[in-house]
């Protein structure tokens, strides 16, 4: 197994890009475009994992690093949550809610592989 020297290259970092990524493109139209605090409280966790990832991943000391990471896939657990009350208030249809909730839960896997590996 290689070292990893930028955060860039962890997969669990590229997961959580790719999961940002589709929260802003499915928020972006329709009845949730218009709810602002639940657009923006979806789109904020979902770039929450990805930051923390990257900002653990810098840190110094193995328990900050963890703490952060920690943080990284709790923030994808609640976009989970969140797709639920999106599929309840007919924001998305159930398969679109589906898709992110599944991005969502490989993004907590790998991250919390990640942080287990360094434990």
């Amino acid at each position: 197994m290689s070292t990893i020297y930028r955060f860039e290259d962890l997969e669990c970092w590229k997961c959580a890009r790719e999961l940002a990524s589709m929260v802003y493109r499915y928020t972006r139209n329709g009845p949730i475009s218009r709810d602002f605090g639940f657009k923006r409280q979806i789109r904020d966790a979902s770039v929450s994992s990805m930051n923390n990832i990257a900002e653990g991943f810098t840190r110094y000391g193995r328990k900050e690093m963890i703490r952060f990471f920690n943080i990284a896939q709790s923030s994808a657990a609640e976009v989970m949550s969140m797709t639920y009350a999106m599929e309840d208030l007919k924001y998305q249809p159930k398969e679109i809610c589906e898709e992110i909730r599944a991005k969502a839960f490989e993004t907590k896997n790998k991250t919390l592989a990640f942080m287990r590996s360094k434990m």
